[in-house]
């Protein structure tokens, strides 16, 4: 699949100002952010400030309220999933590649060890022809 512009980068794509909850902090705080910030997933980071995971807010329903469990005593960390990310330099091609493969709507954009940014649906509708953002959602969603 190839991209709009050929030199784009994740980081020409990605939203800034991301927020990043401590993994010490409650599911409770964590859609709080989520609602005060207008999104739909938070990077969790350690005690160092490195990211460590991410959690959507479908995650904190399915996983922690369905399952019976308090938000205001479970913690960002334990709901973290698995961290993929991208280099900020990497190119927009490679970022939908690594969607496509994790099956994920949301991509962390890494400049060494801190986050710069978000890759979203959003972003891409934005930045890609309709055919290609048509393919990629097909892709995304698609169960294998």
């Amino acid at each position: 699949m190839s991209c709009g512009h050929p030199h784009e980068t994740a980081r020409d794509v990605m939203s800034t100002g991301v927020d990043c909850i401590p993994a010490h902090e409650t599911l409770d705080r964590a859609a709080q952010m989520m609602r005060d910030d207008d999104v739909g997933a938070l990077p969790v980071c350690g005690p160092d400030d490195r990211v460590t995971g991410i959690i959507t807010d479908r995650d904190i329903v399915v996983k922690c309220v369905a399952a019976g469990h308090d938000p205001a005593r479970m913690t960002a960390g334990e709901l973290a999933t698995g961290l993929v990310w991208i280099p900020a330099e990497a190119t927009v091609e490679e970022a939908l590649a690594r969607m496509e493969e994790h099956q994920i709507k949301r991509l962390p954009v890494m400049d060494g060890h801190r986050i710069v940014g978000m890759i979203s649906e959003a972003d891409l509708a934005m930045h890609l022809p309709d055919d290609q953002l048509a393919e990629f959602v097909h892709r995304v969603y698609a169960k294998s």
